[in-house]
C-alpha cells in the first residue's frame, strides 16, 4: 500500500504554516513534505515535528523570488552564488529537520540564454549540490514541471530529467515524478514507471486537469496505486494537490478520496 504524506504548501492552506502539522497529524497523515520551510525557524518546526510525531520527508532549495513569478534559479548563470548559497540554508534545514531529500525547481529559461549556457550552468548547479547533499548523506531531486502551468520551465519532461541524471554522474540524483505533472505533457505514467522507477527517488499525485484530490478528474488512480505496489515502490507519495473542496469545509473533508481508492493512512511506518 503506498505511503501518503501530505504536502503542506497545499493542504490546510486556510491554516497559518505552523499549525498545518497538527491537523496533518490529526487527519492521520505520519509523514508530510513541503515546498519552502525558510519563513519558519528550523528549531521551531524540529519542535512541531517532534511534538506530532510527524516525519518531514521533502523539502525544496530556495528557488528565488517565488511571489515575484521566479521558480528557481538552477539555470540562471548570474545566480550561481546565489543557488549555492541557497544549497547551504537547505541543508542546514534538512540536518535540522531529518529531511532525508531535498528538491531543486530548474527555473524558467530567460529567452536571452543559449541552450548550452543553460545546460552547464543547471548540470554544474546540480553536481554542486549533489556533492555537498552526499557528504550528509541526502538525496538530490530534480522534477520535472509541465509547460502548460509554467511556460518556459528548465525540464518539463521526465527524458529531461533522466538525461541531467546522466550529466551529473551522482548516485544520490533521482527524479521527482509528479504523475499530474507527467499526465499534463502527455507521459504514458504507467510505461514510464515501470521502465524507469530505479531512478525516481520520489513520487506525488494529483489529479488531471484540475490538480485537485485523486478521483476528480481524469487520471486512473487506483491502478496506479497497485501498480506502485506491484513494482515494489517503497518511497512516499506526496499528496501535493489544491483541494478541491478547501473553500466549503476544508482539506480535511476531501480525505474521503484515500478510502475510496482502498488506501489507509494507518500503518505508514518508516
Amino acid at each position: 500500500m503506498p505511503r501518503l504524506c501530505a504536502n503542506l504548501s497545499l493542504l490546510f492552506a486556510d491554516l497559518p504554516f505552523v499549525d498545518r502539522f497538527a491537523a496533518a497529524a490529526y487527519a492521520g497523515f505520519r509523514a508530510v513534505e513541503c515546498q519552502f520551510p525558510y519563513a519558519v525557524p528550523a528549531m521551531e518546526l524540529a519542535q512541531v515535528l517532534r511534538t506530532q510525531d510527524l516525519r518531514l520527508e521533502l523539502i525544496n532549495l530556495p528557488a528565488g523570488n517565488w511571489e515575484g513569478g521566479e521558480r528557481g534559479i538552477a539555470v540562471l548563470p548570474d545566480r550561481v552564488e546565489e543557488f549555492r548559497a541557497g544549497v547551504g540554508q537547505a541543508l542546514d534545514y534538512a540536518l535540522a529537520l531529518g529531511v532525508p531529500r531535498i528538491n531543486c525547481l530548474a527555473g524558467i529559461v530567460p529567452a536571452t540564454l543559449s541552450a548550452q549556457e543553460v545546460t552547464d550552468t543547471l548540470v554544474g548547479n546540480l553536481r554542486h549540490a549533489a556533492s555537498r547533499l552526499a557528504q550528509h548523506g541526502l538525496e538530490l531531486l530534480v522534477e520535472p514541471i509541465n509547460s502548460f502551468d509554467i511556460p518556459g520551465f528548465g525540464v518539463s519532461r521526465l527524458e529531461q530529467a533522466l538525461e541531467l541524471l546522466g550529466q551529473v554522474g551522482a548516485d544520490n540524483v533521482r527524479v521527482q515524478y509528479d504523475l499530474y505533472h507527467a499526465t499534463r505533457m502527455g507521459d504514458d505514467v504507467p510505461a514510464m514507471l515501470r521502465q524507469h522507477l530505479s531512478r525516481i527517488g520520489h513520487i506525488q499525485i494529483a489529479d488531471v486537469p484540475g490538480r485537485h484530490e485523486p478521483g476528480t478528474g481524469s487520471m486512473a488512480y487506483r491502478e496506479l496505486f497497485a501498480l506502485l505496489d506491484a513494482l515494489g515502490y517503497s518511497g512516499q507519495v506526496g499528496c501535493e494537490y489544491l483541494p478541491l473542496s478547501a473553500e466549503a469545509a476544508g482539506t480535511q473533508a476531501g480525505l474521503a478520496w484515500i478510502a475510496a481508492h482502498g488506501l489507509s493512512l494507518q500503518g505508514d511506518g518508516a
